[in-house]
């Protein structure tokens, strides 16, 4: 081998090994989409929807009158009905949104939420998500719920999770409270930093430090402002999308990623086209992570 020959061979084994590098450093979290944005129009507008903006996965996050998800109130009929829905479409469910009924007594509220999570592992979703409480009235009850619930909810093989929407969930101080009181390995964090800066106005990557190692999901919306829109498009708010995953992929963050939100259009085919212009964001900013 001459002298060119070894410095075009070294050349390209350096340019191929940074490429190497390059992709082994993007994370590849699963991405997926919320029912959030459609719940004007129907569910099967929905879900035809999230899978034309070229998600996989997605969430029951807003129950309505039509389709209470894994409400207590589901019948057996309905479950199936709604499961067979997702997978005619080739999309996989991994969440649903909890009602918990902190007011009540703690045995009405309990068998409420041990109905709700049967009902979910009847879906075979893998997430339970909790929002909190907003009255500090509430939150002894809210915490003992939370206990029985994770446990319950181990035992199904299903994951419980709380993400900041202000109260007993607002930002970091709050959620490291609510953790030591629940007290269960099987209650972990949806980290949501768009709500971080709607509910508290808190930068949401200082807020993010404290409990990185207990989240576990991340559900993607942007804010500009305490009370402010999150139905806007991402990168027009105040939320640094790349800072928040660059901290969660230290602290060993695996996904997924969820998005919640986008600008609802006139029609549910402009809400389509904005909820996949928020995931092309994503997978940009993702790429870079």
């Amino acid at each position: 081998m001459n002298r060119r020959q070894f410095i075009h061979t070294t050349t390209l084994a350096t340019v191929g090994m940074t490429l190497t590098q390059t992709t082994e450093a993007a994370v590849k979290w699963p991405v997926g989409c919320f029912n959030r944005p459609w719940t004007k129009w129907s569910y099967d507008e929905c879900l035809d929807g999230i899978k034309a903006a070229g998600y996989k996965y997605t969430g029951l996050l807003t129950a309505t009158r039509q389709d209470p998800f894994t409400g207590a109130a589901a019948t057996p009929e309905y479950l199936a009905a709604l499961k067979q829905k997702i997978a005619d479409r080739g999309l996989k469910a991994n969440m649903t949104a909890l009602r918990v009924r902190a007011d009540q007594p703690f045995e009405v509220a309990q068998k409420e939420l041990r109905k709700q999570i049967d009902n979910a592992q009847f879906l075979k979703l893998e997430y339970l998500l909790t929002f909190g409480v907003d009255s500090p009235a509430q939150y002894d009850n809210y915490f003992k719920l939370m206990s029985d619930a994770a446990a319950y909810s181990k035992e199904r093989k299903l994951k419980l999770v709380m993400k900041p929407h202000g109260g007993a969930s607002g930002a970091s101080d709050e959620i490291v409270a609510a953790i030591k009181k629940v007290n269960h390995p099987n209650f972990k964090i949806w980290y949501d930093a768009g709500n971080i800066i709607h509910y508290t106005g808190k930068d949401p990557v200082e807020e993010l430090k404290p409990i990185v190692q207990y989240v576990t999901g991340f559900c993607a919306k942007d804010c500009g402002s305490v009370k402010g829109d999150v139905m806007i498009q991402f990168g027009t708010g105040k939320v640094d999308f790349k800072a928040v995953f660059a901290a969660l992929k230290a602290g060993g963050f695996k996904g997924p990623v969820m998005v919640e939100c986008c600008t609802i259009g006139q029609t549910a085919a402009e809400t389509t086209a904005n909820a996949k212009a928020n995931r092309e964001f994503l997978d940009k900013v993702l790429a870079q992570i």
